[in-house]
């Protein structure tokens, strides 16, 4: 169910000057003890606000940011300063964006065409110095879309039409290219490079400087450049309490799935006959590995 938001039209009439140039609206006091009134706005005089920008409550915008005029900034959304947020784009509460970050300009596809496109930010996210991310295109939904309680690094990039899961992490420097989808817990390190139309799944992680040309399954550990997968990503797991047990029917049914016996296809019908397959996490994989991709499967590395 979509949350109601808080955040309301900024008009001609409202505390920004028709120039465009913002006034300081508010302190940045919360709302009084026992008082229903939300906190108000606080906007930097020399941040620009254009008319037509919904700003919810508590904001706080600081210098030299620049919102469009179909930004939506939710409760309690942070700009620090030398924020520039553009195009048809949503951010949700409570997410900090630090200096320089760019967000919602047009995607940097040569096939757009200037149609309606959207970028929308889940709530509780961190964006650091000079992050990118762009909205989607028409030829690959109209929409780029990131979860709750993400954590971009500074100089991250996502391109357009990329769907980001909730509580991932981009390293600094992560480039990921159009189209991709990146699943729930995914850590990404510093200065790895995504190809187009890649698949990373749930909890996987993808090491520093790694070129991702091909899919990575969900809980794997993919290294290198170009990237092989190299295990699972037990480190994780142990992170967040996956049982000895869990961790065990995965590291079963990754042994069954590489194995060097018959086709990749023979090899997942043979797992699916078995009772490791019940268990809803190697499920999960082998769903993965069965869903249509315009990519190929991340492999383990041959020579180990």
């Amino acid at each position: 169910m979509t949350k109601k938001s808080s955040a309301k039209p900024v008009s001609a009439k409202s505390d920004v000057a028709k120039s465009g140039v913002a006034k300081s609206v508010a302190a940045r006091a919360p709302a009084a003890k026992g008082s229903d009134r939300p906190a108000p706005a606080s906007i930097h005089p020399s941040a620009v606000i254009e008319a037509g920008a919904r700003i919810g409550a508590g904001v706080e915008i600081g210098p030299f940011c620049h919102v469009g005029p179909e930004v939506e900034l939710d409760e309690g959304v942070r700009l620090l300063s030398h924020v520039v947020i553009a195009g048809t784009t949503k951010i949700g509460a409570r997410t900090r964006i630090f200096p320089f970050a760019s967000l919602g300009h047009e995607p940097q596809d040569l096939k757009y065409q200037g149609e309606p496109v959207t970028l929308t930010i889940g709530s509780d996210c961190t964006i650091r110095e000079g992050v990118t991310m762009n909205p989607g295109t028409g030829g690959g939904g109209s929409i780029t879309s990131i979860g709750d309680r993400c954590t971009f690094l500074a100089n991250a990039h996502v391109a357009h039409d990329c769907r980001i899961g909730n509580n991932v992490i981009f390293s600094n420097g992560v480039l990921v290219a159009g189209h991709c989808t990146v699943g729930d817990f995914v850590i990404i390190g510093g200065g790895a490079g995504v190809h187009q139309f890649c698949r990373i799944g749930h909890h996987a992680f993808v090491g520093g400087l790694a070129g991702v040309e091909n899919d990575v399954i969900p809980y794997g550990m993919a290294l290198g450049n170009r990237a092989g997968l190299a295990g699972l990503n037990v480190v994780g797991m142990k992170r967040l309490q996956f049982s000895r047990e869990q961790i065990q029917s995965l590291r079963q049914a990754y042994r069954l799935i590489f194995s060097n016996e018959g086709t990749l296809a023979e090899r997942i019908a043979d797992i699916e006959n078995q009772p490791v397959a019940c268990d809803p996490y190697v499920a999960e994989i082998l769903a993965f590995i069965k869903s249509p991709s315009e990519r190929s499967l991340c492999l383990p590395r041959q020579n180990g």
